[in-house]
């Protein structure tokens, strides 16, 4: 049951890096002889060296992003270790709102988006982790041909928190895209 468990892994590990490279695939496939907690811990470890980076923003890169939020409050963006790092998330507290940046096909993306805390678990559709979650709503800026000037769209989901936590647990960025496509209005 053990070697089939990790067979299985390797066989998803692989299909989620199909243009890796021969050496890669030796580094990935070392997996399989971590048996313990501690060992696997430890493999993950050694594969910090290769994290790929958010590439670092500036802060008026990311006021370009929100031109209507005139006292846009940008985190501390040279405390940000990008290594770990799919999405900048960080919330207004005295507004509610949440903004989220993300690199989509090489170009950075701002969503800006009510941000409720609602003091329950669930689970986040961004790592797929139960923990306390957030109701984070958008509203999309496609509207259809025939709609009525008067048409928004909002589209909601619950997410981490904390979005440092949340970036740490993201294993596929998915469903990340699709939220962003579906608000931003287009489809590649």
């Amino acid at each position: 049951m053990v070697e089939a468990v990790k067979y299985s892994t390797q066989l998803a590990i692989f299909e989620a890096f199909p243009d890796a490279t021969e050496q890669q695939k030796l580094l990935l496939g070392a997996i399989a002889t971590a048996g313990t907690a501690q060992e696997i811990g430890a493999y993950l470890l050694s594969l910090e060296p290769y994290l790929a980076e958010f590439a670092p923003v500036t802060d008026n890169q990311v006021k370009k992003l929100f031109p209507k939020v005139k006292k846009l409050k940008v985190p501390d963006l040279a405390a940000i270790d990008y290594r770990y790092v799919t999405y900048l998330g960080w919330t207004d507290i005295a507004t509610n709102k949440l903004f989220l940046v993300y690199r989509l096909d090489g170009q950075l993306v701002g969503i800006e988006g009510n941000y409720n805390l609602v003091n329950k678990k669930s689970i986040c559709f961004l790592c797929n982790r139960h923990g306390e979650v957030a109701l984070f709503s958008a509203i999309t800026k496609f509207r259809p041909a025939n709609a009525s000037p008067d048409y928004y769209k909002a589209i909601g989901n619950y997410m981490c928190a904390d979005s440092a936590a949340c970036n740490k647990n993201i294993t596929d960025v998915a469903a990340l895209e699709k939220f962003i496509h579906d608000v931003v209005g287009h489809r590649h």
